[in-house]
Order: structure tokens, then C-alpha cells, then sequence
């Protein structure tokens, strides 16, 4: 067992700096499937190595992306590595294999946990999903399916589930980004009013949103212009006042 410190200080340097230059890579197995399964930091950490050993080495993990599932809870906006579990999630998400209740079942948790999210990561998860639509159609039956639950009690999805195929995700519907056109924020409202209409083909390119911070989101809204919007064309005078306004020729206040 390694001190929780010397286990981040060895993870975050191990797929670069160490994995390249050994023989047998295949010898990390273990370290990396035990570190994977301690939780919290630690086990997104251990997924850069992982990475490299399910694609390079054929390693063999049956309860991965389970694992990878448990590893959704609302701190995964916050965390100092939240760049690199969304780049290495999105790379393992991107098969077109993958089943769609799986699939279904990331979707949904990432836009429950989007409801307490900060602005700075909506703007990164909202494409972050709209790409997992375009990669597998069939969980698009989350956005087309009309009538969505009243409240979060009457919602199929089951949050606490940590088995992906029994949370029944497919039966739901994807109301939370719906709510998120509300956002206090305009930019996350126009984000997730993306998935009213049609999505192109073409994926979004989420490797500039990974880093957004909150400081260069408000550093971006304090440049922005100012736009004078007229109110009135003519100045009022009284209730009914306006010229050729048609009210005033049919009613009167006396």
C-alpha cells in the first residue's frame, strides 16, 4: 500500500514517463487495476495508464466501464483533473460498439449531475453529449421521447444504480438539459437549446472546453460590447397616446 500522495505523484507521471520505456508494460496490471478501483482522485488518475494498456496491450477489464460509471458523482466537475477524465472518457466512449443502454446510462447520469454543475462545465458536457448522440443514434429516443416526467420522483432512471444495464436510463427522457435552457447563464442556455433541433453530422470539438475556467468564462462576458437596444420608437404620451395607435380610436379613459 503507497501513501494516497506518493499514489497521485506516480499516476500522473506513469503513461508518459514510465510505460513507454518498459519491456513488459504488461507488468502494471495489476498496480493500475488496483489503483483503478480505490476510488476518488486515484482512480482517474489510473486511467491514463489504463488507456494505454487496453489499447496497446490488450488488457482485459470485464467491469471497466462500471467502474468508470461509479466514478460520475458531482465532485466530477469540480476536480483538479477534470480535463483529463473527460478527454480519456470521451476516448472510450467514442467506439460505435458500445451498447446503447450503456451509452444511455452515461448520458443520463453526466445530465443529472449537470443540474449542480458550474457554468464553465456545462459548456463542456452540453457537446461533450450532443457527440455521444451523433456516435449512437439509438439513444436519441432520449431527446424525441414527448411527455417527460412531472418531477424527478415519476423519472424511470434509476441514480443510485451502479449497474449501468439495470438503471434503465433508455426509458427516460433527457429533461434535465431541457431545464438547463433556463440557465442564469445565456451562453449554457444557448448550449443546450442545441439539442431542439437536428445535430450535423460533424462532432464538436470539446479539446478548448476541457480547461475553461470560471475566471476566463467572466473574463469573456466583461469584454463583450454593450448593444443599445431602442425601447421606444415614439415617446408615450398617456395610455393610449401613440399615433395611429388603434386602441385609441375605439376607446377612450373618459
Amino acid at each position: 500500500q503507497l501513501p494516497t500522495g506518493l499514489y497521485k505523484k506516480v499516476l500522473v507521471i506513469l503513461h508518459d514517463s514510465v510505460l513507454p520505456y518498459m519491456n513488459e508494460p504488461t507488468l502494471m496490471m495489476d498496480f493500475l487495476t488496483v489503483a483503478y478501483g480505490i476510488g476518488g482522485a486515484i482512480s482517474l488518475l489510473a486511467l491514463n495508464g489504463l488507456f494505454i494498456l487496453i489499447h496497446q496491450h490488450n488488457l482485459e477489464y470485464p467491469d471497466f466501464y462500471k467502474k468508470l460509471y461509479s466514478l460520475l458523482d458531482p465532485s466530477i466537475y469540480h476536480v483538479k483533473y477534470r480535463a483529463r477524465f473527460f478527454h480519456l472518457t470521451d476516448l472510450f466512449l467514442s467506439s460505435s460498439h458500445l451498447p446503447a443502454y450503456l451509452v444511455a446510462a452515461f448520458i443520463k447520469r453526466l445530465s443529472r449531475l449537470a443540474l449542480s454543475a458550474p457554468p464553465e462545465s456545462l459548456l463542456m458536457i452540453i457537446p461533450f453529449i450532443c457527440n455521444l448522440f451523433r456516435r449512437h443514434p439509438a439513444c436519441k429516443v432520449l431527446v424525441h421521447r414527448p411527455g417527460g416526467p412531472a418531477d424527478m420522483s415519476e423519472d424511470p432512471y434509476i441514480m443510485e444504480e451502479k449497474e449501468p444495464s439495470e438503471s434503465r436510463a433508455l426509458e427516460s427522457s433527457l429533461w434535465e438539459i431541457q431545464s438547463l435552457q433556463n440557465h442564469y447563464h445565456p451562453e449554457v442556455a444557448k448550449a443546450a437549446a442545441v439539442l431542439n433541433q437536428s445535430l450535423s453530422e460533424i462532432e464538436d470539438d470539446i479539446s478548448g472546453l476541457l480547461e475553461l475556467s470560471a475566471y476566463e468564462l467572466f473574463d469573456k462576458e466583461v469584454k463583450k460590447k454593450a448593444i443599445d437596444v431602442p425601447l421606444e420608437f415614439e415617446q408615450v404620451r398617456g395610455l393610449f397616446g401613440k399615433k395611429n395607435d388603434i386602441l385609441a380610436e375605439h376607446f377612450s379613459l373618459d
